[in-house]
């Protein structure tokens, strides 16, 4: 399929007309997720500041997080360090009506892992060799796993971290690891170019998504998802409010007077 380039960014008015449409689509999905009883698993990977947080929350901002669960894992914990190293992912697979992202996945050891000396190069090693045969196990039991790699520009990184660095209310965003894996551009291309060569298979095959447009990646990234998993419309029985029932009708609103008030500034 042809890359289709952009010189302009997308202007907030259309993407957000665009995205309003998607969204009710995957309002739509939920429901036959839900009657279907289908388990899907959605991985998001990519360089820092490629805008995984961004494209979960339109994805996720306008339906149930009961089928639409967000995982995304802290560092684990000194007992975690003494499991198998997937042990720790396992229960949080979808049950059946469930779609599961996860915002960042096993595949931590492909990547900031390896490049930050997180685990040895044997643990990396063994790590590429067996994710393949666990993945095609999840597939074979009935799992849609779609993994999606947000790849940005090396210019379009720097003005993200710039921007953080400057902005009150991004600079949470920028934790010492994202500074330090900042100088190592090649090292992380590397590992990514590794990790495809080994995971990258017909049953469980890896999407790459251009995200130096944010606007545009969100979008393309909901489409894809909507024509992924395949759904068809719910119908749903027609909903009328009855009439409320006037039995022990009181004053409810004279029992709030006296109690404390958050204030009303605004």
């Amino acid at each position: 399929m042809a890359t289709v380039t952009h010189s302009e960014p997308l202007k907030r008015k259309a993407y957000e007309k665009e995205l309003r449409k998607l969204q009710a689509q995957l309002c739509l999905l939920q429901d036959w997720v839900k009657q279907e009883g289908l388990r899907v698993i959605v991985v998001f990977e990519g360089r820092d500041a490629a805008g995984k947080g961004g494209t979960i929350r339109a994805i996720t901002e306008r339906v149930s997080p009961r089928v639409f669960r967000v995982v995304a894992l802290p560092a684990p914990s000194d007992r975690e360090k003494t499991q198998m190293f997937l042990q720790r992912y396992v229960p949080l697979f979808p049950a059946a009506g469930e779609i599961v992202i996860f915002d960042r996945s096993w595949y931590n050891r492909a990547g900031v892992e390896l490049v930050m000396g997180f685990c040895t190069p044997e643990e990396h090693k063994r790590f590429l060799k067996g994710c393949p045969v666990f993945e095609k196990y999840m597939v074979e039991s009935g799992i849609l796993l779609l993994k999606i790699w947000l790849e940005v520009g090396m210019e379009e990184q720097q003005r993200r971290f710039e921007a953080r660095i400057e902005d009150p209310l991004r600079q949470w965003k920028l934790s010492p690891m994202d500074v330090e894996s900042w100088t190592r551009w090649y090292d992380y291309s590397h590992a990514r170019d590794m990790m495809f060569a080994a995971t990258d298979m017909p049953y469980a095959p890896w999407f790459i998504l251009r995200s130096d447009d944010k606007r545009r990646a969100r979008l393309n990234c909901i489409r894809f998802l909507l024509d992924k998993i395949p759904h068809k419309k719910v119908k749903r029985a027609k909903v009328k409010l009855p009439r409320r029932s006037k039995r022990g009708a009181y004053d409810d609103g004279a029992s709030l007077e006296g109690k404390n008030r958050i204030p009303e500034r605004y």
